[in-house]
């Protein structure tokens, strides 16, 4: 063979000596977010530190790691502390050093409180930089896996069933320690009872909480039936006829006999899988995305299987520092009249779809001349909503959901690939939620401001 390829010298390579700067541009992101770190207040978590003691490893870097491995899809302690020797943003980040993997999921799970309230200051420097004046926002939801498993969980009919087994057992084994009879071989009464008492006791616990969310469920599905049974009422009295359709049916309080408790992680909830029809231990988490700059304003989380209870939650988490929005787009998960009456209490103009959306609208929808006619003071909120839905301005910031907060939630769970918590815990999983929306919007900030 005659023709020359140019081929490499491995020993060479190995011996070349570069720079980090050579590597980073001064644009690159991980630039920006030493800088971005550099200008929060940290006083929180610095106070948290004693006087004396060795030389810990500077919060700053802790956090300009979390910050840059959330950015970029890599959530694992173990992943960052090995991202240190092995990739140059890192490196940069740390600063020449180090930190392993325990420094790094102790920072994270100690410090989450303080994580969340920079959330706010990533905001305001956003605000300051002129990259963010809250307008109109988008509000959605998705399910993130708990980290747990759902074999490890119980419903509240087996729950019931185990206790009473459980309890029988207890008495067998009382009856037999104090029976004269000879005990079968490796039997330790007084150890199987003290198994099966902590068994109880983890069962009642559980009965209890299940018992709580049954009630917390029922007081607001009941909130929920007494609104629809008032504008059936009301729609009676204005039309002269009975409603069409059935009589809402009053819901059931107490626990259901499918309701689930973990024991992995109590506070995940049992929820429909998003991409097949099984179902998982989830966590519900919502974003409010401002529609002009695509950041995300806003963040909660919860163990409830749909939306219709976290728009004003999410909507109320809005931070007063950035202002407030003017209206607010959600689909229909979170249609109610409690949810449009709250939102107009707090001066947001909602606009909520009232049905599912057909996906392949004719060009005949988009262009008809429809003649809208406006609805009477008395009429129920969803034709009020409905009609708002159709007007120009209804429709200009409605059409905007699905190309705001939807394409954010993609981003961070196709791209990024976030798909399952790593810490467990209400409080946990609020807090690793937080640090995924400041990554999110430093990574988004950094955009920005190199487009602007």
């Amino acid at each position: 063979m005659t023709r020359r390829f140019k081929t490499p010298d491995y020993e060479a390579t190995l011996n070349e000596a570069i720079t980090i700067g050579d590597c980073l541009s001064p644009d690159h992101l991980a630039r920006f977010v030493v800088k971005t770190v550099s200008s929060l207040d940290l006083g929180e978590i610095y106070g948290q530190y004693g006087p004396v003691g060795g030389e810990p490893i500077a919060p700053q870097i802790l956090l300009g790691l979390l910050f840059y491995g959330y950015a970029t899809g890599i959530f694992s302690s173990r992943k960052i502390e090995k991202a240190t020797y092995e990739f140059i943003p890192f490196r940069f980040i740390a600063g020449g050093l180090h930190p392993d993997h325990d420094t790094i999921a102790y920072f994270r799970r100690r410090f989450l409180e303080q994580i969340k309230g920079l959330f706010v200051q990533v905001l305001v420097i956003a605000v300051r930089e002129g990259k963010l004046r809250l307008g109109n926002i988008s509000i959605d939801g998705t399910k993130v896996h708990a980290d747990a498993s759902k074999s490890h969980a119980v419903s509240y009919k087996r729950l019931i069933e185990l206790q009473k087994h459980l309890e029988k057992e207890v008495e067998d084994l009382f009856a037999l320690s104090e029976s004269e009879d000879s005990l079968p071989d490796r039997l330790n009464p007084e150890e199987e009872l003290r198994l099966r008492e902590k068994k109880l006791t983890d069962l009642k616990r559980a009965e209890q909480i299940l018992k709580e969310r049954a009630q917390a469920r029922y007081e607001a599905e009941l909130a929920e039936y007494e609104a629809k049974v008032r504008e059936r009422h009301q729609k009676a009295e204005r039309e002269g006829c009975k409603p069409r359709g059935r009589d809402p049916k009053p819901p059931v309080p107490g626990p259901r006999n499918k309701d689930q408790y973990n024991f992995t992680d109590p506070e995940s909830g049992i929820m429909k899988n998003s991409n097949n029809s099984g179902f998982d231990q989830h966590y519900n988490v919502q974003v409010a995305v401002d529609q002009d700059s695509f950041l995300i304003v806003s963040h909660t989380v919860s163990n409830h299987p749909n939306d219709q209870n976290e728009a004003i939650p999410t909507l109320s988490a809005v931070p007063k520092e950035i202002g407030k929005p003017n209206a607010a787009a959600l689909d229909n998960g979170y249609f109610s009249s409690n949810n449009i009456s709250r939102m107009k209490g707090l001066g947001v103009e909602p606009y909520i779809a009232t049905g599912r959306e057909p996906h392949h609208k004719s060009w005949k929808d988009y262009f008809s001349g429809e003649q809208l006619t406006a609805p009477s003071e008395d009429a129920t909120p969803m034709v009020k909503m409905a009609f708002n839905l159709k007007t120009e301005i209804g429709k200009a910031i409605y059409r905007l959901r699905k190309c705001t907060v939807e394409p954010v939630i993609g981003v961070i769970k196709e791209i990024l690939g976030f798909r399952q918590f790593s810490l467990r815990g209400s409080e946990g999983v609020s807090g690793e939620w937080a640090l995924v929306c400041i990554a999110f919007d430093i990574k988004r900030l950094h955009v920005l401001l190199l487009t602007s």
